[in-house]
């Protein structure tokens, strides 16, 4: 071969080789998914919040899809999680409560999407909290940290827990004190706290439970645990650059302990909060009256839940923070035009809603959570999905993206209503909960979403509320409702909805649920 020749083939190799940088969706594809705990769908500004500022979150959704109508497939951590994982409801995949974490009864033959890739070549990490039984990350590149410190799970390569590493980091960096008069201690650290908190102003204070604990931490905001843990996924980022790679990133905030440092604190004045229109719901004809009475004193507030909501708001602009810098890191890297970027929660928080905080139900606050999705060149930006969706469409949904066909799952990937291929007609959001006492299941059809119980025996009382001209859940059309008969052909329908869906997973519900009547009346309270 002569020179010309060896020229115009380096020249072709060069011209290939440009080609190819140029065209990152011909790289594999990476998969970053973030997950935060306890985030309701409207703690972003770009879904619709006036007070709440997220820039980072906003321009994630610009630049990818945002979902309006994204469920919970559990509104409990681990069954949530669980379903996430591996695209399956609880009752399928076994997992339906924080109790079974290190439960073996999810089937041995169930894996999770971070599986299937790691095990067709990819690198991957999760960092953060690991709420989800610990059999699904042993084929991780580096270990993972189980959830508590009691012990360590069956064939766990950590030689510690999330909590311990924490509590070892802040001990590191923020030496500890003595507590001053007014101040508490939690697993964030001393914290000064607000009168919403249960051990406020009290002399002999008790331990205090996360859920009910609320304030301005003492630290400096670098040693937050949302810090603690985004860093351990920028530091991840730099290990898996070269791809191909899954990695979660998994932030505890804005789940409780609601503490927050300055300048997140102070970031929001409380004042400047305008209240919930259900805070004094009566909840006459709901079916969680009897906890939202339980709470009415302190969560009825209204200085309390302008307190609690300006710390939340302060937590999920942190989160927003870092998220942004996260983001930055794939640019940095050269990374960002072929990676997957995945934004969720595991399920909300009611802040207030009819005169309720936590988590545990089927009103919006707690089920209702967010979805954004980014991947340059196969998303189109500024995308808007208003069709019904939950946690188990996201792992067809990553597998469908990541060319990894053939893994069954309960889900439908979302990649047809993303590219404008198909309107949603005709999808739903389940989400379910084991609880006999209380709707045992919830489905939502774009419109209308019906409260159920598992079967003909549950005292839950049913509900149905039409979220287009009720948007609060203030008007349950079917209970103890005395025009209840008016919505009887509505509830036959979004039952015949649930069973068919309960069907099609062959649910071990599917019977019960069948068996209950509609226009369930709320047995009379004992006198």
């Amino acid at each position: 071969m002569n020179n010309w020749h060896w020229s115009f083939l380096l020249v072709l190799m060069d011209v290939s080789i440009a080609a190819s940088a140029a065209e990152p969706s011909k790289r594999p594809l990476n998969l970053l998914f973030i997950i935060t705990d306890q985030q309701r769908w409207d703690a972003m500004s770009c879904a619709g919040n006036k007070v709440l500022k997220t820039p980072n979150l906003d321009k994630l959704a610009e630049d990818g899809a945002r979902f309006t109508n994204f469920y919970s497939a559990c509104p409990v951590c681990v069954p949530a999680r669980t379903s996430i994982l591996t695209g399956y409801t609880p009752g399928s995949n076994r997992i339906v409560s924080n109790t079974d974490i290190e439960s073996a009864n999810i089937p041995k033959d169930m894996i999770s999407f971070d599986q299937i890739l790691l095990r067709s070549g990819y690198r991957g990490e999760y960092h953060g909290k690991y709420h989800s039984p610990y059999r699904l990350t042993l084929e991780y590149t580096e270990p993972v940290l189980w959830l508590n410190g009691k012990k360590a799970p069956l064939g766990s390569k950590a030689t510690t827990s999330e909590a311990d590493a924490y509590r070892t980091y802040l001990k590191a960096n923020v030496p500890p004190r003595e507590l001053q008069p007014g101040e508490l201690l939690q697993s964030v650290g001393i914290y000064k706290p607000i009168p919403l908190d249960e051990n406020f102003g009290k002399a002999n204070p008790s331990k205090g439970s996360q859920a009910e604990s609320y304030g301005r931490a003492d630290h400096a905001a670098e040693h937050s645990l949302t810090a603690f843990t985004a860093r351990a996924g920028l530091a991840a980022l730099d290990r898996l650059k070269d791809g191909p790679f899954t990695l979660t990133i998994s932030i505890g905030p804005p789940h409780p302990p609601m503490i927050v440092a300055d300048p997140y604190y102070s970031m929001y004045p409380p004042q400047s909060i305008p209240l919930t229109a259900s805070l004094n719901d009566p909840q006459t004809n709901c079916p969680y009256r009897d906890r939202s009475n339980a709470l009415a004193a302190a969560y009825r507030n209204p200085d309390n839940i302008r307190q609690m909501t300006s710390i939340y708001y302060g937590m999920v602009t942190e989160v927003d923070e870092w998220v942004g810098k996260i983001l930055k890191k794939l640019d940095d890297l050269g990374i960002a035009d072929n990676t997957l970027v995945i934004f969720t929660a595991d399920h909300g928080e009611m802040l207030g809603d009819h005169g309720m905080h936590g988590k545990f139900v089927f009103l919006e606050g707690s089920v209702h959570i967010p979805l954004l999705v980014r991947l340059p060149g196969l998303v189109p930006p500024k995308t808007v999905v208003n069709a019904p969706a939950s946690h188990i469409d996201l792992f067809p949904t990553i597998l469908d993206y990541l060319n990894r066909p053939g893994h069954p799952s309960e889900g439908q990937s979302l990649r047809p209503l993303i590219d404008g291929k198909e309107k949603g007609t005709g999808r739903i959001a389940v989400s379910e909960w084991p609880n006999k006492r209380l709707p045992g299941f919830m489905i939502f059809d774009g419109r209308r979403k019906l409260l159920y119980g598992r079967g003909p025996d549950s005292p839950s009382l049913d509900a149905l509320y039409d979220l287009q001209t009720d948007p609060h859940e203030m008007n349950n059309l079917i209970g103890n409702n005395p025009d209840r008969e008016k919505s009887k052909i509505e509830t036959t329908q979004m039952k015949t909805l649930l069973v068919d869906w309960l069907a099609k997973i062959k649910s071990p519900a599917l019977e019960s649920v069948k068996a209950r009547p509609i226009l369930v009346e709320s047995p009379p309270k004992p006198q």
